[in-house]
């Protein structure tokens, strides 16, 4: 295997490399989706969670929305979400998602939302409903959801995927050996697991890996083969970006040439489609992945 570059992390600290650099979010689209967004109280992880890809996505009249409200009783490393204990959750939450991506006219649209662990049924219920209700006002909206760890609640799971959603997605953040540092209150296997029963349950699977945490090229092989064996259908693959110096610090920034070599080996492990690049997350180009 040919050796490719990577930038140590005394490097993350002065500078990040030219292929790194964003467009500031700018535009007549940009400015519709961010009136609707405010005009209808809605949440979005593009804003939460720092998205690179904010501006280009909202330029072009698409955002991902979040659900359940902001704040998420988990406190995962990487994540730019507050943590702690959330308020009680609106209940008419559904409707305004669904009429404000009817405004905005969406040809796809991705729901995520916080992990809300007090809850007994995780908010399966207001998932079905905003996914529900969605398909009502706009039946030819294709529908990703991004869902949380429901704790081997497989009922509560059911319920999520059940609302008539075309791509179902769980992120496995990164490989085994990091998760306890990374992702304290979840666990690999479960999470396979969940990835495995949805697509039993007839779903189009999916789930996203960050690099650059300190994962080795072995170990995100092994996690593409266990993906590959648990049903995973679409593998994201980008770049870990620290949001503040409170969380993770970046182990190295991956080379593009790197995240081709790892688009081409997911492939050749059995994935269907693998969408990987360093400023590539989750629900980027999420429209691509309804008919892999």
């Amino acid at each position: 295997m040919i050796e490719l570059p990577v930038i140590s992390e005394e490097a993350t600290r002065r500078k990040k490399p030219d292929w790194l650099r964003v467009k500031l979010p700018i535009g007549k689209e940009y400015a519709k989706v961010r009136k609707l967004v405010d005009e209808h109280k809605l949440h979005t992880i593009c804003e939460s969670g720092n998205c690179p890809n904010m501006g280009e996505c909202w330029g072009a009249g698409t955002a991902t929305f979040m659900i359940l409200g902001n704040v998420c009783t988990r406190s995962c490393s990487f994540c730019a979400v507050a943590t702690g204990r959330p308020p009680e959750y609106d209940t008419d939450e559904p409707r305004r998602v669904a009429e404000a991506i009817k405004l905005m006219g969406v040809k796809h649209a991705v729901i995520t939302s916080v992990n809300r662990d007090e809850l007994k049924d995780k908010g399966a219920e207001i998932w079905y409903q905003t996914v529900v209700q969605t398909k009502e006002l706009s039946p030819s909206t294709t529908i990703e959801t991004l869902i949380p760890d429901v704790k081997s609640n497989w009922d509560a799971l059911y319920r999520m995927i059940d609302g008539g959603q075309e791509v179902v997605s769980h992120n496995m953040e990164t490989v085994g050996s990091l998760y306890r540092r990374v992702r304290p209150q979840a666990k690999y296997d479960r999470s396979l697991e969940q990835i495995k029963l949805t697509k039993e349950y007839g779903k189009r699977t999916k789930t996203g890996i960050m690099l650059g945490l300190g994962e080795t090229k072995e170990e995100v092989f092994k996690a593409m083969d266990d993906l590959a064996a648990n049903g995973c259908d679409i593998l994201t693959l980008g770049q870990y970006l620290q949001p503040t110096k409170m969380h993770i610090e970046v182990a190295e920034f991956i080379h593009p040439d790197m995240f081709s070599m790892y688009r081409e080996e997911g492939l050749k492990r059995g994935l269907k489609y693998v969408e990987s690049g360093p400023l590539v997350r989750s629900s980027y180009h999420a429209e691509r992945h309804v008919n892999v």
